[in-house]
């Protein structure tokens, strides 16, 4: 694996030990807050063996070797250990089991809380820190590029985005999340000269699910990187070329390259780019594949006016909690696609390999803690399903307990427990399927 692979790695890693550990960390606090007896505290699972491990007082701390999540072990607690032999003698006064079912219930939710709280601070800390950059939708001067699933929805290259919706969409980024997500009926763009409204059926956001990236900035081309050994390569191509022309057409953006190279797979053409002011023809041999080993340049702010907010440390409080609410709600609008009848999204359900990718190639602060932020939201709401082994699920037993008087036997929490691990691991499995099979295609 090469470098850049190596540091989405390294930034996924340390974000998932971070919400782990607070995730975590709220249990224990509120069970030592409740006198409840936690019995481990684990970074990371620990089958068979630990990597690192001490015990102070009555706690065994450590880091496992499976990167999939962390635990606490409570004492008297049905959890993914199933060791149901300290349920075999009585409830002793520092066990989980014969705490009051309020303190039982906010012990279950510190785990949540704690990540939800996390977010809303990452957030305020990420506006006082660098402020909000984003690319406003006027800004994008030479129209949108898209695929072959954004032009079934009648988009076309070089489309200027007018209105989303009805409404001014004033965040470029924006548009596809209301597209997906607020289920508008049609897009107006200004093509040539003319306003045109396209019409969004829901067959239609079906499709985009799948296709997160159908729309994007259009880029003059110039060259970002260079393949080593590839065709441009040894024709002498270099970083920072931009193309205007391959053989006698004139080619100016990343897309009509896109389309004009292929084509011309096996046979020698002539790309004319501007290097220090001057143009210069260099013949190449496109390879098999279609393709001449060069990559473009998408950093926005090399070729538009990036906007910036900046924010004080008083308002970034407000506008950090307003940010964790919207990103809250987004992900919220995704769960509800998700089990929506007729709905594609779970194909689009991925697993770590998914999440590793969302982080950038190289080691940036700024993007790291966005997507910290977004995770711990992330973590908080999937536990808080209402499925057994997750928190959510011990929270409707306790919920029932309160409301009824009456506590879910001991055996009916442990087979709750072995079918929720179940279902757990088969969405597990299916959602790193997903990743593979997308990796194969």
């Amino acid at each position: 694996m090469n470098m850049e692979v190596w540091t989405k790695i390294a930034q996924f890693l340390l974000s998932l030990s971070i919400l782990v550990v607070l995730h975590e960390l709220g249990h224990f606090t509120f069970a030592k807050l409740f006198k409840t007896r936690v019995e481990k505290f684990y970074l990371f699972f620990n089958p068979w063996f630990s990597l690192f491990k001490f015990k102070h007082k009555d706690t065994e701390y450590g880091i496992g070797w499976l990167p999939l999540g962390g635990y606490v072990k409570i004492s008297g607690m049905i959890d993914e250990s199933l060791d149901t032999e300290q349920l075999k003698t009585e409830p002793q006064p520092y066990e989980f089991r014969a705490k009051p079912a309020w303190q039982r219930l906010i012990i279950i939710i510190g785990g949540v809380l704690v990540n939800f709280v996390l977010a809303f601070i990452i957030y305020i800390a990420i506006l006082f820190t660098w402020g909000e950059e984003y690319l406003a939708t006027k800004d994008v001067t030479y129209g949108v590029m898209v695929d072959s699933v954004g032009e079934k929805l009648g988009l076309r290259n070089g489309d200027k985005i007018l209105t989303v919706g009805g409404e001014t969409c004033e965040n470029f980024m924006h548009v596809i999340p209301d597209l997906v997500l607020n289920q508008v009926n049609d897009i107006e763009v200004e093509r040539e000269g003319q306003k045109i409204t396209l019409p969004i059926s829901a067959e239609m956001r079906n499709d985009l699910l799948s296709t997160p990236n159908f729309l994007l900035p259009r880029v003059p081309f110039v060259i970002d990187r260079i393949e080593k050994d590839s065709p441009a390569d040894k024709a002498g191509f270099k970083s920072d070329d931009k193309v205007m022309m391959v053989d006698s057409i004139e080619i100016i953006y990343y897309d009509q390259f896109k389309s004009y190279v292929p084509e011309k797979a096996g046979k020698a053409i002539t790309v004319t780019v501007e290097r220090e002011g001057k143009n210069i023809a260099i013949p190449v041999t496109v390879n098999g594949s279609g393709q001449i080993g060069v990559s473009a340049n998408f950093v926005l702010d090399k070729f538009f006016h990036v906007s910036v907010q900046q924010y004080t440390l008083w308002e970034s409080i407000p506008a950090g909690i307003t940010r964790g609410g919207e990103m809250l709600v987004s992900y919220m609008k995704q769960l509800k696609l998700l089990v929506t009848p007729g709905s594609s999204a779970y194909k689009s359900l991925g697993g770590f390999i998914t999440i590793g990718k969302i982080f950038p190639s190289s080691w940036d602060w700024h993007a790291f803690w966005n997507m910290t932020a977004l995770l711990s939201i992330v973590l908080a709401i999937m536990n808080i399903l209402p499925i057994p082994a997750l928190d959510g699920g011990y929270v409707i037993f306790i919920l029932y307990e309160m409301i009824t008087g009456r506590k879910p036997g001991e055996k009916f929490l442990e087979y709750a427990q072995i079918t929720g691990m179940v279902l757990l691991f088969a969405l597990l499995f299916f959602a790193n399927a997903n990743d593979v099979i997308k990796l194969f295609n």
